[in-house]
């Protein structure tokens, strides 16, 4: 059968380089039952509109000073265990001269990268997206790693509409993230897989769950296809929540219905699956993580990957002013520990007002 020799062929590949010992060695640092992973990976466009809030022009040395502010905080190596860089990032310094990727490695902190190129509309498929960045991909990762990147990202995203995702888009978005995580593999550099389903609009919560499964049935469908090590990665993906023009579902209700569509999708092999905030504010998304690890026992590590819901105190914090440096740090620290928190399904909402 050729697509099973295809895939037998591409997993040896893999083992056939020694490359499956740097894979696992990434997995085994990023994945360890309390931690998750910082975003800040935000394109150029999305921090300009993030600083725009706080009334901080996006310029080079901006966002070089603000990502340095997050790496150097003190301590945040023992509640975030990796960082997703923007490419600008990654060969960045910190003021002492340290490059960015050593000063989170420093910290017990994995550096990875973001590795697709934006979306755009999907021809033959109206309303539906595609995100681009195949080409050269090998090239990049192999330049990436020289830099200190020991894992990537790559999203999709699915909008809900009463049309959509088509059956077009489901299979157009499964293949390339298959493909990127499949050179991934190849090259030594841990896939994150990203299907994102948009919470823009005022679907159920029902239909955000059937849109979810349809999802990532069709993505594992292509990852086994393109012969991708399902322990050797990570998936992010969103939580089923309502549409964000309907009211908000409470914690439990979210966990009941992310899980059961988790449990119907993705297989038990795949070691962590971190969450995107996706638009939810800090609070609800540490507690709709919480409420996640306070149900039954899951065969996976369900942990955060969150950008705007960990980095939005710390960016109110700072406003653009060096002296307000330290301040931002500590909203970031406080963040990231009460997810810590959600993680183990120790959260309280009481615990929003300690310091």
């Amino acid at each position: 059968m050729p697509i099973l020799k295809s895939v037998m062929n591409r997993r040896r590949e893999v083992f056939s380089v020694g490359i499956s010992d740097d894979l696992q060695s990434t997995i085994a640092d990023m994945v360890d039952g309390r931690r998750g992973i910082l975003a800040a990976d935000e394109s150029s466009g999305t921090i300009a509109k993030r600083f725009d809030s706080v009334g901080v022009e996006s310029t080079e040395e901006h966002r070089r000073f603000y990502r340095s502010l997050l790496l150097d905080t003190e301590g945040l190596g023992q509640y975030v265990s990796g960082v997703i860089l923007f490419e600008e990032t990654l060969g960045q310094k910190n003021g002492q001269g340290r490059p960015l990727p050593q000063v989170a490695a420093e910290q017990g902190i994995v550096p990875g990268i973001k590795v697709d190129k934006g979306k755009g509309p999907l021809a033959g498929a109206p309303g539906d997206l595609i995100t681009f960045g195949l080409d050269g991909l090998e090239e990049r990762l192999q330049g990436y790693r020289e830099q200190g990147a020991r894992f990537a990202k790559w999203r999709e995203v699915y909008p809900i509409s009463p049309r959509n995702p088509t059956r077009l888009g489901l299979t157009a978005n499964a293949e390339m993230l298959a493909r990127y995580a499949a050179v991934c593999q190849c090259c030594g550099v841990v896939p994150i897989v990203e299907p994102e389903v948009l919470i823009d609009g005022d679907h159920s919560i029902e239909r955000s769950a059937e849109v979810n499964e349809m999802v990532w049935h069709e993505v594992f469908h292509a990852l086994h296809e393109h012969g991708v090590i399902l322990e050797l990665m990570i998936l992010k993906p969103s939580m089923i929540t309502p549409g964000k023009e309907c009211a908000k579902a409470p914690p439990k209700q979210v966990a009941e219905y992310t899980m059961r569509s988790l449990r119907r999708s993705v297989p038990a092999a795949v070691p962590s699956i971190n969450f995107l905030s996706g638009g939810q504010g800090p609070e609800e998304a540490t507690a709709n993580l919480n409420a996640l690890n306070q149900m039954w026992q899951a065969p996976w590590q369900l942990s955060f990957s969150y950008g705007r819901a960990l980095q939005e105190p710390a960016l109110k914090a700072w406003e653009g002013d060096s002296g307000n440096a330290e301040k931002a740090q500590a909203a970031l620290l406080k963040r990231a520990r009460l997810n810590h928190l959600a993680m183990l399904g120790e959260y309280r909402e009481s615990q929003e007002e300690e310091s």
